[in-house]
């Protein structure tokens, strides 16, 4: 069940509890579905209830809870659980979950990086008018990619009234070369006053611009080290069962924004970094572009005394990465709409802390011959890989093979 599939799911139990006499409203055209926010559960959650209440005349949890029997016996639905004001959050069935991620990860592949485009601006022209400043620029050439990506066409111009004008870049962020001034100036939302610091050329998982172009690296060097090993990946359902755990590692909260120690069994591929903010050190604090490869075995992410993976049962967390690889189309659609790449930038990196989550479990450890359940990590991996070198594209990002 896709994202698409779940909000026709969301509407038809609207629709239902209106033919039922129980809800007095218009049926909307649609219902937006999301990841669950703070304090949410489950795959999905949707905002239905609290979009339904005025309208309907009672408050929002009433209206959630008329809602929640008629979604908890669709098909593909095993759990519905009301939170907050009236937030539904939505587990998927097991098949339901398995199907899914064939789903996506079929569809990345096919249409690669222009996974996630399409049509919510065909036809529109979108005048953008910037004043004679560097972040607007920017924001404004990242947003005409944004929306040539959902079939529109937008023009920039400097003239009045200026219709895009971000808080301004305090100094000038070319010191920090293009791909680090790019994300200093796109990351944070438009009202936020950019920081054009060193931080952003930081190894470190404290930088959230590293974490994405480490996680497409990360994927790639997967790749390449499966196909030393002898198999390929493919498309099918994920096995939640053994993966490689290091001991003393901590685990990773995809929301939290940080990759954990010990993130994978993956040896680093030596070789150069192609970073455009080039970074490539193991020694704390601010690097200069070009400094050179990362020392084989050694990772900013991983503890220079890790032990030997061992395969231990644990919970592949394939939701915390599925969920957002198929919400990204509306990611795109959104940051196009509301001219707001930073929605965008967010977004990627929300799949670079899951996706790094995720990839210890990817390669067989120790006598573990390679297995289907191996191959559609992989495939679910490489999905999130294009993922991440799409999105930095959009953002006028370079997505490295090596860091």
């Amino acid at each position: 069940m896709t994202p698409v599939e779940l909000s026709r799911t969301v509407l038809h139990a609207v629709r239902r509890a209106v033919d039922d006499g129980e809800l007095r409203v218009t049926v909307p055209e649609r219902a937006v579905v999301t990841e669950p926010g703070p304090g949410g559960c489950g795959d999905y959650a949707t905002t239905i209830a609290l979009q339904l209440a005025r309208s309907a005349g009672q408050p929002p949890r009433r209206v959630a809870e008329i809602l929640v029997p008629r979604l908890a016996d669709a098909d593909g639905i095993r759990e519905v659980v009301v939170t907050g004001p009236g937030f539904l959050n939505i587990t998927l069935a097991e098949q339901a979950q398995a199907d899914l991620v064939t789903t996506v990860v079929k569809e990345i592949r096919a249409r690669g990086a222009a996974y996630g485009h399409g049509d919510a601006l065909a036809g529109q022209l979108v005048a953008l008018r910037v004043p004679y400043e560097v972040r607007a620029e920017v924001v404004a050439d990242a947003v005409v990619r944004l929306v040539a990506a959902q079939g529109g066409r937008a023009t920039v111009e400097h003239a009045e009234p200026v219709n895009l004008r971000p808080v301004p870049a305090p100094e000038d962020p070319a010191p920090l070369g293009p791909d680090a001034a790019q994300w200093a100036l796109l990351h944070p939302a438009p009202h936020d006053r950019p920081r054009i610091t060193a931080d952003h050329l930081v190894q470190r998982e404290g930088n959230p611009l590293f974490r994405v172009r480490y996680a497409h690296a990360r994927v790639r060097s997967v790749s390449r080290n499966a196909a030393r090993l002898g198999f390929t990946a493919e498309p099918g359902p994920i096995a939640a069962g053994p993966g490689p755990v290091i001991p003393g590692s901590r685990p990773i909260a995809a929301s939290s924004g940080r990759v954990a120690s010990g993130s994978g069994p993956v040896a680093a591929d030596s070789g150069p970094s192609t970073a455009g903010s080039g970074p490539s050190t193991t020694g704390p604090g601010p690097v200069v572009p070009g400094s050179g490869p990362l020392a084989a075995g050694s990772s900013p992410l991983t503890p220079a005394n890790s032990a030997t993976p061992t395969t231990t049962p644990t919970t592949t967390p394939v939701p915390a990465l599925l969920t957002p690889l198929a919400d990204h189309p509306r990611i795109l659609a959104a940051a196009a709409t509301h001219r707001a790449p930073d929605r965008l930038a967010r977004h990627l990196v929300t799949v670079a802390d899951a996706v790094l989550a995720f990839l210890p479990s990817v390669l067989p450890c120790g006598e573990e011959k390679p297995s289907a359940a191996h191959r559609a990590r992989l495939a679910l991996a490489e999905a999130a890989g294009t993922v991440l070198a799409g999105g930095l594209s959009l953002l006028g990002i370079d997505a490295p093979e090596h860091l």
